[in-house]
């Protein structure tokens, strides 16, 4: 989405109204008693929790860093999630994703209150919201575990301060969420793909139901449950043909996409003068350590903008090489190569962005689903009900449009799950899903993450992140994440 002068301005709303929910702060009174009065507002309030929504899910930290996709690059500036070291002095903070929650709340409670002139476009934007903050409690269940369950907003300094949810209660309302928003949309609930739909809300239940199975101890039914959520998910969508079709900028929205989070090169970050870049710059050189390559004009370089801190791994170039006529290795990963044939540095190649004025932009939207991610879901449910022949045929599906041909190995269940985890890597390489893959098997049993993860080996680090300290410290309700008590 474009953004005019009037949603820049719902962004400074909701900047003046953020509310960090553990410590209980009142929102700004131009959010109650001078905004709520039209539709406009509500749907200008909309566009700016996208915005919110977008800078939650615009960071490798929670979903990328302390999995096995990642090694220092060129410009090393490692996280203390990639390096395994999280303890409650230096832990990441969860008020970001509690700010985006407490807007949603804001609009789900002012909205009511408010004529609209068809009740369809009320219910089309209450179901967009109930998506959202469905979304971002289930990314609070895969990084913390355990959470509050904030569901109304904070608008005044006598607000209880809540503890910590157990799992299973956090699934539950994620799940409830998730229900409210598909039995609101209107239709297919589908106004681009760049906001969430009825189809998104189905595939979010698919991955909602694997974690639900797999990590909290689910049934077949959940099982049964996701194959039907991506069935539902898969209608109107096709594989794109040309894998690097996928992430091309000029072929945005494609064919294979059922829900993106939309970035434009002209956008600008709330700092005058920076450009707001898409994740996957980390992984991009700067034009000065690739001058002298080979193959400099193929290198998806920046003259600023971009900074190699992250390289893809050995693992992850293994993983490809396993199929040498892997059309997504080099779709994937590019090495910068020196005329002695020396390897200058590797670097991600399938986010490339958007040359402009002898520049580079880093704007490739952020797919959060595309129906390969569904395809695969399908696979790994069937394989975790036993009827691994299914699941074979549907992870071919992926393997053929990669130009590897059918999978022929062991159909033993855990051998399958394993192929269709690895397949997963090859296929959503920086896509944000490798840790809560990585995690969703090792808790199924189908792999040991400590041996999976080089950084994890030979170490007990506890898998969900702490909380800060000094959380703890505002609101004495909390516990520490175990393990790091």
């Amino acid at each position: 989405m474009k953004r005019t002068k009037h949603i820049l301005l719902i962004v400074s709303v909701l900047i003046l109204g953020g509310c960090e929910l553990t410590e209980v702060d009142t929102i700004s009174d131009i959010t109650n008693d001078q905004y709520w009065s039209s539709q406009g507002d509500v749907e200008s309030y909309l566009f700016g929790i996208y915005n919110k929504f977008r800078d939650t899910q615009n960071s490798t930290y929670y979903f990328e860093d302390r999995g096995d996709t990642f090694v220092p690059g060129l410009e090393a500036g490692l996280s203390t999630a990639w390096n395994q070291n999280l303890s409650p002095q230096n832990a990441p903070n969860w008020l970001t994703f509690y700010n985006l929650i407490h807007h949603c709340n804001l609009l789900l409670k002012h909205s009511a209150d408010i004529e609209f002139q068809k009740a369809e476009d009320r219910n089309q934007i209450v179901a967009e919201t109930y998506f959202i903050r469905a979304f971002t409690y289930f990314t609070l269940l895969k990084s913390w575990g355990d959470a509050p369950l904030e569901l109304e907003p904070t608008e005044s300094a006598s607000k209880p301060q809540l503890p910590r949810a157990p799992k299973n209660e956090v699934m539950a309302q994620v799940l409830s969420d998730i229900d409210m928003a598909l039995e609101l949309f209107p239709g297919d609930g589908l106004v681009s793909k760049s906001r969430a739909s009825r189809a998104a809300a189905h595939a979010l239940r698919a991955d909602v139901l694997l974690w639900k199975a797999k990590v909290l101890g689910g049934s077949d039914a959940d099982l049964e449950a996701v194959i039907a959520s991506v069935d539902a998910a898969s209608a109107g969508v096709s594989l794109e043909q040309d894998f690097a079709k996928i992430y091309d900028t000029e072929n945005k929205n494609g064919p294979e996409v059922i829900f993106s989070l939309h970035f434009d090169f002209e956008e600008k970050s709330g700092n005058e003068g920076d450009d707001l870049s898409h994740y996957s710059k980390n992984l991009k050189p700067r034009d000065i350590f690739v001058q002298d390559a080979v193959n400099f004009d193929d290198i998806p370089y920046a003259r600023s903008g971009a900074r190699s801190g992250y390289a893809p791994s050995p693992k992850l170039e293994a993983a490809f090489d396993e199929n040498p006529d892997d059309i997504r290795k080099d779709i994937s990963i590019i090495e910068a190569i020196a005329e002695d044939n020396s390897v200058i540095g590797v670097f991600d190649n399938k986010m490339r962005g958007t040359v402009v004025t002898e520049n580079r932009e880093y704007d490739s939207d952020i797919i959060v689903y595309r129906l390969a991610e569904m395809i695969l879901f399908r696979a790994e449910a069937l394989a975790a009900l036993n009827r691994t022949g299914e699941a074979v045929a549907e992870l071919n599906k992926i393997r053929n449009r990669a130009q590897i041909g059918n999978y022929n190995g062991d159909m033993g269940k855990n051998t399958v799950e394993y192929e269709i985890l690895k397949e997963r890597f090859r296929e959503l390489y920086l896509e944000l899903k490798r840790w809560p893959d990585l995690l969703r098997f090792h808790y199924a049993g189908t792999i040991d993450v400590y041996s999976e993860v080089p950084n994890l080996s030979g170490t007990n680090v506890p898998l969900y992140f702490p909380i800060p300290v000094v959380q703890i410290d505002r609101n004495p309700n909390l516990k520490q994440t175990e393990g790091y008590e």
